[in-house]
């Protein structure tokens, strides 16, 4: 095996608590190692990844290197990392704020934003992360905006935002005692750098735990299309639910996978006349929304009953074939 990335990483600046993190190569197999000096000085040693794919051992460099930036170590090269957002130069002094408030936000007061969120969701009938997200709250239970001008100064929150929110919001933070006030400038002279990088790499594990899962699910998801499994085995197998692995589906074709092997198995059962009317809906109402093309073929009623999450599947399914014979006329116009 031949050693193709090595680098060398440590817990403080003296050097201790010495580790490294590898990849070789050997015969079309990868392999990704790290090694770590333990207290007594014996080397301890972990295989993270063994076979013969890059970009799923990419995937859990990714993660296993942001997991053991998190604890402490440090590279003693920099540019492990290459996020397009790095790249860009992302906001530095919006990722300050986040990170203060997530490690100083008033509980009781987040809890009470929460309360709030959920009744306007209700009355609303929205996803609540639209009226706020829990980042937004947690910054307005950190810093207790009292003005419609402070307001403004979090990030998260827009003039239209602002517009529908604000008043009620204001009216929560209304005569609370802050120990701060605006701008917020002063967050980057109390924020410890050393607590700052360690946020930032608690960030990135979670990011890229998550795309790893994202991996993992598109993988299997190929290889069921390949092998003919339906979504019943591919649930068992996954332990995402059938909706999850019907919206995984749909980027797959997005991203030029064909699935179409999958889809006629699933819709096997379903009448062609049925399927013929679902067509004719899309054609008619557009693909955007799934609700009126769903009232318009089974009726008002049927936003309700034990059948609506079949129809629903069989409605994104059908409307992955939809997409994709619109995608073939505009490229062959």
């Amino acid at each position: 095996m031949q050693t193709v990335f090595m680098n060398r990483l440590a817990k403080n600046e003296k050097g201790e608590g010495l580790a490294e993190v590898w990849i070789g190569e050997g015969e079309g197999i990868w392999k990704l190692g790290w090694k770590e000096a333990g207290k007594d000085g014996e080397v301890q040693e972990s295989l993270w990844y063994e076979g013969g794919s890059w970009n799923e051992m990419l995937h859990i460099y990714r993660h296993g290197l942001a997991v053991k930036l998190g604890e402490g170590f440090r590279p003693l090269i920099d540019g492990m990392f290459h996020d397009e957002e790095e790249q860009k130069g992302k906001s530095q002094p919006v990722q300050r704020l986040y990170c203060y408030s997530e490690l100083n936000y008033n509980e009781e007061f987040y809890n009470e934003l929460c309360a709030w969120r959920r009744k306007k969701a209700a009355a609303e009938r929205k996803a609540p992360y639209f009226i706020a997200t829990n980042r937004l709250l947690r910054l307005i239970s950190t810093f207790v905006p009292l003005t419609l001008d402070e307001l403004l100064q979090l990030p998260g929150v827009g003039d239209s935002k602002a517009a529908e929110y604000g008043a009620e919001l204001l009216e929560i933070t209304a005569g609370r005692e802050r120990s701060q006030g605006f701008p917020l400038d002063w967050v980057q002279d109390l924020l410890d750098e050393q607590t700052y990088a360690t946020w930032i790499y608690k960030q990135k594990e979670q990011k890229y735990r998550q795309d790893l899962d994202k991996y993992r699910t598109k993988q299997l998801l190929l290889r069921g299309v390949q092998e003919g499994k339906r979504l019943e085995q591919l649930e068992q197998e996954s332990g995402l639910t059938r909706r999850e692995l019907v919206e995984t589906l749909e980027q797959l074709e997005k991203d030029g996978y064909d699935a179409e092997t999958l889809i006629a198995v699933e819709l096997h059962e379903m009448p062609e006349t049925e399927q013929e009317e679902v067509w004719s809906a899309f054609e008619e109402l557009g693909d955007a929304l799934l609700k009126p093309v769903l009232q318009r073929v089974y009726g008002q009623e049927a936003a309700s009953g034990p059948l609506l999450e079949q129809r629903y599947e069989r409605l994104r399914l059908i409307r992955i074939r939809f997409r994709r014979e619109a995608e073939s006329r505009r490229n062959a116009g």
